[in-house]
């Protein structure tokens, strides 16, 4: 089932008259209806909301024919709040939510033309790295049934992979865009820390979450960021940094130089990962562009990390979910006071992967480890942060596999969750630096199952990790190819 076309082709037959709103509309609602069964990549289709905003944009079109995602359909992870449209989260604590408010970069997609489908599947409040964790079920692989599509924006990966939409929101806190970017054989980008508004994002961990596009192409990527970007007021932590016209920007480039920190390849990674990630460099050194190797020394404590930081703001950020406020409540059953009945509602409401973060995070910040794993952690932080600034000192982007592995089976991991934290271990160092990084298809494994290249750039430097990932993808073919599911 092939479905619509590029964000650019979309845009200019609505543009022309050629194609109504509406009708684009009905097709990719028609592609959702068809595909969801299979896949699970919703949770929530917002067919008579799209509708009506395709209405709109068909009767004042002159008004957005030149708007830059005029008449494109567009998925939301279930963490992005849109006012009066369930948002769950993926979680049963949230289940009934409707929230009251619309995040930013949500307003800001619609703004420029985008019709809002509906909000897709992931792992409970963005925690976990295969979309096995949703209180709905898992989404599984377009490319094949029996795997991950990665996590923990899974559902928007495959609606992307599966041609249901063109473009999707996802959040990315360790990984969770780009490694299901690269499971499902698309573009996923994490901008630098503060370039997209948070507001209206459910929080994980306040200071690593960002929100980025998935697409099929680079320039589909850019021409998302370009809208989502830019400082807000409601956000504190957004950038004042201008927003340069990251479309415009992908030109080529032939004094770029990577960098590969090759000593961080050694182990850990399926064979066919690492050949797609040797036959990506070579592409690249007979385009013209210099191929270097360099450390990151503390990359290897990145995982531990990661998780230390991650938990603890975890369990700050979730404590808000205690049956009073919003959200659900247990009925008082058993228990005879207030707290019995907070502790009934998170043992209920919560999935088994958000408590042992919660734990964890707990454990970390309490008195007498805070300084042994939290303070400690922040410190190794930033040991990794000036990693990556001596390396920028002598190029342009740094360059590994995604992920050390295909997709995997549906419950290979799901009862080691230390096996599944490591998948993300080439994309965690981004989000503890604040950096861009985009994941771009570079290959297939012998069973047909999708790699990426991960490429991560200088702080607020996207137009550099754009136009070295768009370099690439002209000289291959591989982001062409679509999965069983969208054929």
């Amino acid at each position: 089932m092939s479905f619509l076309g590029t964000v650019r082709e979309i845009r200019e037959a609505f543009r022309r008259g050629d194609r109504r709103a509406s009708d684009i509309c009905e097709e990719a609602l028609t592609a959702i209806e068809a595909q969801e069964p299979s896949l699970h990549a919703f949770n929530t289709v917002a067919r008579d909301r799209a509708l009506e905003r395709a209405r709109a944009l068909d009767r004042e079109r002159s008004r957005w024919a030149d708007h830059p995602l005029a008449a494109v359909p567009v998925a939301l992870k279930d963490n992005l709040s849109v006012r009066g449209m369930r948002t769950t989260a993926s979680s049963r604590i949230l289940e009934q939510y409707v929230p009251p408010f619309t995040a930013t970069a949500v307003e800001r997609l619609e703004a420029a033309g985008a019709i809002i489908v509906g909000k897709t599947n992931c792992d409970e409040f963005a925690m976990g790295s295969s979309t096995e964790n949703s209180a709905f079920g898992p989404t599984r692989n377009p490319w094949a049934l029996d795997r991950i599509p990665g996590g923990s924006s899974g559902g928007s990966a495959a609606a992307v992979a599966a041609r249901m939409v063109p473009l999707a929101l996802g959040s990315d806190t360790g990984g969770s865009i780009r490694q299901p970017a690269a499971l499902c054989g698309i573009v996923g980008l994490k901008p630098s820390y503060g370039r997209v508004s948070r507001y209206g994002l459910l929080a994980y961990a306040s200071s690593l979450d960002q929100i980025g596009p998935f697409a099929r192409t680079v320039e589909e990527a850019a021409i998302a960021l370009g809208v989502i970007a830019g400082a807000d007021l409601k956000d504190s932590t957004s950038s004042r940094e201008p927003v340069p016209d990251y479309a415009a920007a992908l030109i080529e480039r032939p004094a770029m130089c990577i960098g590969v920190p090759w000593k961080l390849l050694d182990e850990g990674i399926e064979p066919e990962v690492a050949s797609a990630f040797r036959g990506a460099l070579e592409v690249l050194r007979g385009s013209g562009v210099t191929i270097v190797d360099i450390e990151l020394p503390h990359a290897a404590v990145a995982i531990p990390t990661y998780y230390l930081v991650a938990t603890a703001e975890a369990s700050a950020n979730l404590a808000r979910y205690d049956g009073v406020r919003f959200g659900y409540r247990s009925p008082f059953g058993g228990s005879t006071d207030l707290a019995g009945m907070y502790a009934q509602t998170r043992a209920q409401g919560f999935g088994a992967e958000v408590k042992r973060r919660i734990v964890l995070g707990t454990y970390v910040l309490s008195a007498g480890y805070y300084d042994a794993y939290y303070l400690k952690a922040q410190q190794v932080r930033t040991l990794i942060r000036r990693d990556y600034e001596r390396a920028f000192a002598r190029v342009d982007v740094v360059a590994t596999p995604t992920s050390p592995t295909a997709a995997f089976k549906l419950g290979e991991r799901s009862s080691d969750p230390l096996q599944m934290y490591l998948a993300d271990v080439f994309t965690v160092s981004a989000n503890l630096a604040g950096l861009p990084a985009v994941s771009v298809p570079c290959g297939f494994t012998t069973d047909r199952l999708p790699i990426g290249l991960h490429l991560t750039g200088r702080p607020f430097d996207e137009t550099m990790v754009l136009a070295v990932a768009h370099h690439y993808e002209g000289q291959t073919t591989w982001a062409r190819q679509a999965p069983p599911a969208a054929a």
